[in-house]
This record gives structure tokens, sequence and C-alpha cells, in this order.
């Protein structure tokens, strides 16, 4: 794995609407200079985050658009 260091202090990050009440669990992102993607828990905004390039995330937008990643 690689280590990614961005300095995400001005990051704006958001969560789907469906996910505001307090207290509920969600995924937040921000966009990235770049176009990059980061990702993390919106419970534990201090704790790790995720890093994908815009191809990365393209893929899995994709995926997730048609359906790939259904339960």
């Amino acid at each position: 794995m690689k280590k990614f260091d961005a300095d995400l202090t001005n990051a704006v990050w958001r969560r789907s609407a469906a996910s505001e009440k307090a207290g509920a669990a969600a995924v937040e992102v921000a966009l990235l200079d770049g176009g990059g993607v980061a990702v993390r828990d919106g419970l534990r905004p201090d704790g790790d985050v995720l890093f994908f390039t815009p191809a990365e995330w393209d893929a899995f937008v994709g995926g997730a658009k048609d359906g790939e990643f259904d339960l």
C-alpha cells in the first residue's frame, strides 16, 4: 500500500443527505486538487483517510451505478 500525505485542512467534506441525522453512520468524500478523492468515516473525522486517483474513483462510481456492489 502506498502512503499518501495530503493537507486536508481546507477540504470540503460531503455526505449523503440520507445520513445527515445526528449519529448516523456516513461515508464522507472530498474532492482534491488534481481530481483525486479522499474518503473517510464521518463518525471518526480524525481517523484514517483513503485516497483514490480520478481513474479509481471513476471506476468505483461506474461500478456502483451498474449495480456491481448490490447486496
